[in-house]
């Protein structure tokens, strides 16, 4: 059985400023955006130059953090926010939802493309191999900030059982749900996306296939992921976070299987 280290959520502070680990792991995603955002770029055929990279990241850290915000005031707490609306932009207090942010950057990826009179399919399957990394990077703030843990978990068959002294039960062994959520969500679905995308591929098919591989593996990491206190589970035995995933795995499924169809009309058109 392993205790969470409690690190110190503050990296480092320049006179009255504190810097947090969370607010550098934000900024190691969007870091990680433009270096491989860069990198493809220069192959011509993904339709997106390195201007349009540092472009549609400047858009994007406004998508990720209101779409965030906003996803977890409405999604989570909108009671309790409009009773105080001042709240909203404290977010300094803590409260975003990744399922927000996606949000937030499917509205981005439409205006630039609508902006720069490009396909909105195209400009999608180009960034959604890039976003990953930096959920995983979320995550790795999660769990440098202790918060967000998993369930209980029985140390003799999950030896890595945390503790993690800032829960309500805080002597109570749990899954570190958020390593978890980093290596499923994050890494893996990097690799998925980026081995996926290394070839041309029917415009648009990239884009579903995030839907769809987001919402499964978000919706199996939650199965060890704590619910939310103030939520706890919903119908069907399922976390807010679960339900959310689904319709984007439909989601996904559908536009998987629309696009393939018209992309084989389209070759037996032309043949």
């Amino acid at each position: 059985m392993l205790v969470h280290p409690q690190f110190d959520p503050v990296a480092f502070s320049i006179g009255p400023v504190s810097v947090r680990w969370y607010g550098l792991m934000y900024l190691a995603g969007f870091l990680i955006f433009s270096w491989l955002g860069r990198a493809r770029a220069r192959e011509a055929w993904r339709g997106i130059s390195v201007q349009d990279v540092d472009d549609l990241l400047f858009w994007g850290v406004f998508g990720v953090i209101l779409g965030g915000r906003l996803g977890y005031v409405f999604l989570y707490k909108p009671g309790e926010y409009l009773r105080n609306p001042l709240e909203i932009v404290k977010v300094w207090h803590g409260g975003m939802a990744s399922h927000g942010g996606i949000i937030g950057v499917i509205l981005v990826m439409w205006l630039f493309a609508r902006a720069r009179a490009k396909s909105f399919l195209t400009v999608a399957d180009f960034v959604v191999p890039l976003i990953p990394l930096g959920l995983a990077a979320g995550r790795l703030g999660n769990f440098i900030n202790g918060e967000l843990w998993g369930r209980p978990a029985d140390p003799s068959i999950w030896p890595w059982a945390m503790v993690f002294p800032q829960a309500h039960d805080g002597g109570v062994p749990r899954h570190p749900s958020q390593l978890y959520q980093f290596a499923l969500e994050g890494v893996l679905l990097f690799v998925i996306l980026w081995l996926y995308t290394r070839r041309p591929r029917v415009a648009g098919t990239a884009g579903a296939l995030f839907l769809v591989g987001y919402g499964t593996l978000r919706f199996i990491a939650e199965f060890a992921r704590e619910p939310d206190e103030f939520l706890g589970l919903l119908p069907g035995r399922l976390s807010m976070g679960q339900w959310l995933s689904l319709p984007m795995i439909v989601a996904g499924l559908v536009l998987m299987v629309l696009l393939l169809r018209r992309a084989a009309r389209q070759r037996v058109a032309a043949s």
